[in-house]
Order: structure tokens, then C-alpha cells, then sequence
């Protein structure tokens, strides 16, 4: 009967741990932005190059789902469209 809890446990610590870890991600990306400001050139090769790696982890599931969707929002929300 203990099995359950614990392990009901160890999945609720998981979850917060994720839960910090994103949100030390956040902050850190807010800094970033404060410091280069919004107008900051990104090299957008190396962005689609860390986003086929990611979609690599994923197909090789390396990641589980929840960090892919975190990580792929990430790094598309720093990718720059043309207009036209």
C-alpha cells in the first residue's frame, strides 16, 4: 500500500521541480531581453538548427512531450518571420 503513495509522491515532486525550473527559464529570458533589448539580433540559423535537434530528441524520445512543446514555443517565439 505504500508503493502507490510513494510513487504518487516522487511524481508530485517531479511536477514542481519542472514547474521551478521553467520559471527560472522565464526570468532568465526576461534578463536576457532587458539586456539586449527587443531590437537584438538572433542568429536565426543557429535558432532552426537548435529547433531540428529538438525535433530529433523528440523522435529518438529523448524528451518527453510537455519539454519538447516548452522548448519548440521557446525558441519559435525568438524566430523572426519576413513579412512578405
Amino acid at each position: 500500500m505504500s508503493q502507490p503513495k510513494s510513487n504518487k509522491r516522487d511524481r508530485e515532486r517531479v511536477k514542481r521541480e519542472k514547474a521551478t525550473a521553467k520559471a527560472e527559464r522565464r526570468l532568465q529570458r526576461r534578463e536576457e531581453t532587458a539586456d539586449t533589448g527587443p531590437d537584438a539580433s538572433v542568429d536565426q540559423e543557429s535558432l532552426l538548427a537548435e529547433l531540428a535537434r529538438l525535433h530529433a530528441q523528440m523522435e529518438a524520445e529523448e524528451i518527453e512531450l510537455e519539454e519538447f512543446l516548452e522548448r519548440r514555443a521557446d525558441i519559435t517565439s525568438r524566430l523572426v518571420i519576413p513579412e512578405g
